[in-house]
């Protein structure tokens, strides 16, 4: 057996064991992206540790253990080598974790793939999908100014997708089949969450505490909910919608005080001693009763801590207009859901939740070539326009039409990339050491259930250990040499003649969206 440190821990493994394997056995993880059991080619170092007596760095997935070793896993040092190593891969990957449509909504919904489902006619699956980042779907489909279709990368071609018709539509079929969509809610919590502001911030607010097994009150000063959204007119937003929405939010369990004003007695005798917390969401100040009297919340406005909606007066959060002001409804629907989400890490025991968007890859316009290349996988039709206009909105043949013209441009694994994942948790810039020219996106799509994007590999090499060891007749290898080397096809053969045995396989091992299942994760 051999004993050595590993963070000042002893440790005892037999001979040959790695400085990985080592670390694992004592409960240390160790960040790793190009291992494999039965492989030893370092290629990414993002596994480096350090020797603490010589202070050398090296590879821990390749080096094995010898007595007397003293090793640091997480130093600062070391830490520092792990974010290089992951910047270098970074400026040579070229893709995004997520598209540009997703980023641009205030609300971070997963648009495209509300647009698989429409497009594969599962249009309830789409709908569970929208209500998970999107109260109001349907009142946003008839007035949302849409800053997600203005990021479409559509848009180089004809025609941006018809987002907001589209969440419009999955919304609406719900209605019209009397089949309502209520988001499951988790188990009952016993605490209670008083919304003050019927407009889109509270009802969104009130709508995602809800989910998460808090009871809640909205109180409003007018006879009817709906806030600032009872002024929009009926061409832009019929009563009937805004109404349905409404009803269904209620089926969730809120109570309502409407015809409500809130006085400084009735806040601090009444909400106070009988909620848990607070929520202000009245829209403008000016044009709510929070100026009706001091909360002691600024000379200017509400003041809170930064990204967590917390005010300056114990158990108070804000959100939405109240906070400042907001043209945009999604914007303050977006803050509603956040403010949720933190009034409830809060109501659980912990901090109030920061709002924060995980790591994101990103590489700007697409080139003529990656124009053609995005373009197979979506119709070539130009935009899709509803047949009885607008307000009416599309049927079931339109819509699914129009779903199909997305270019699926997000990636396939953006939760299990692993270049992702520790980017993140370094805290990596992707544009360190970015120069010169990007390479140009590439799609293998021959295969029936795989899809190879060539720019996104780390040339780790696990799909070319497999493939041998699967004896695949074809397989995948190393082409060109130096700066230029690629994992590629070789002889001029397809992917779907490449990986006819260990497909699922090579898809599992890759550590990026590289190779990817063409259905996602």
């Amino acid at each position: 057996m051999i004993e050595l440190k590993i963070n000042n821990q002893a440790v005892k493994v037999e001979e040959g064991t790695t400085v990985l394997k080592a670390a694992e056995s004592i409960g240390i993880t160790i960040p790793t992206m190009c291992y494999m059991d039965k492989t030893n080619h370092p290629s990414c170092m993002v596994c480096m540790v350090k020797d603490n007596k010589s202070g050398n760095m090296f590879p821990s997935c390749a080096m094995p253990v010898f007595t007397g070793m003293d090793i640091i896993c997480d130093d600062e040092e070391v830490i520092e080598a792990r974010k290089e190593a992951l910047e270098l891969l970074l400026s040579d990957h070229v893709g995004d974790c997520e598209a540009p449509c997703r980023l641009s909504c205030p609300a971070f919904m997963d648009i495209p793939q509300m647009n698989r489902l429409i497009a594969d006619n599962k249009f309830d699956d789409a709908l569970k999908l929208v209500k998970e980042d999107i109260a109001l779907p349907l009142i946003l489909g008839y007035i949302c100014s849409a800053p997600c279709e203005s990021a479409c990368r559509r848009k180089q071609i004809d025609n941006p997708v018809s987002i907001c018709l589209l969440k419009r539509f999955v919304a609406d079929v719900d209605i019209k089949n009397d089949e309502t969509y209520i988001p499951q809610k988790k188990t009952k919590t016993n605490k209670k969450v008083a919304v003050i502001g019927s407009g889109p911030a509270g009802l969104a607010c009130a709508f995602h505490i809800l989910k998460e097994g808090h009871a809640c009150t909205v109180f409003d000063k007018n006879d009817k909910a709906g806030g600032s959204l009872l002024n929009v007119p009926e061409n832009e937003l019929p009563k009937k919608a805004l109404t349905n929405e409404i009803d269904l939010i209620k089926q969730l369990g809120p109570k309502f005080e409407l015809n409500t004003n809130i006085t400084p007695n009735y806040f601090e005798n009444k909400l106070k001693s009988e909620f848990d917390v607070i929520v202000l969401a009245t829209g403008n100040k000016e044009e709510s009763n929070i100026k009706e009297f001091d909360f002691e919340l600024g000379p200017k406005g509400i003041n809170t801590i930064e990204g967590t909606y917390v005010t300056n007066i114990d158990n108070v959060f804000a959100c939405g207009s109240a906070l400042k002001p907001h043209k945009l409804t999604i914007k303050a629907l977006a803050q509603g859901k956040d403010a949720a989400y933190s009034v409830n890490s809060f109501l659980v025991g912990n901090n109030p939740r920061k709002t924060k968007r995980f790591f994101n890859s990103r590489f700007g316009k697409l080139t003529d070539y990656e124009i053609e290349e995005y373009k197979k996988e979506a119709i070539s039709d130009n935009r899709i326009e509803p047949t009885n206009g607008k307000l009416v909105g599309f049927n079931k043949e339109e819509a699914v039409l129009e779903a199909k013209r997305c270019l699926r441009c997000d990636c396939r694994k953006p939760k299990t990339c692993k270049l992702r994942i520790y980017a993140d948790e370094y805290n990596a810039n992707q544009k360190k050491y970015s120069f010169g020219k990007r390479k140009q996106i590439e799609k293998y799509l021959q295969h029936k259930e795989v899809v190879y994007e060539s720019e996104k590999c780390i040339k780790c090499g696990l799909c070319v250990e497999i493939t041998k060891s699967k004896q695949e007749l074809t397989g995948l290898t190393y082409i060109g040499r130096g700066f230029t080397v690629k994992i590629d096809i070789p002889f001029n053969k397809e992917l779907n003649e490449a990986l006819t045995i260990a497909a699922k396989e090579c898809v599992e091992a890759c550590p990026t969206g590289a190779l990817s299942f063409k259905e996602g994760e």
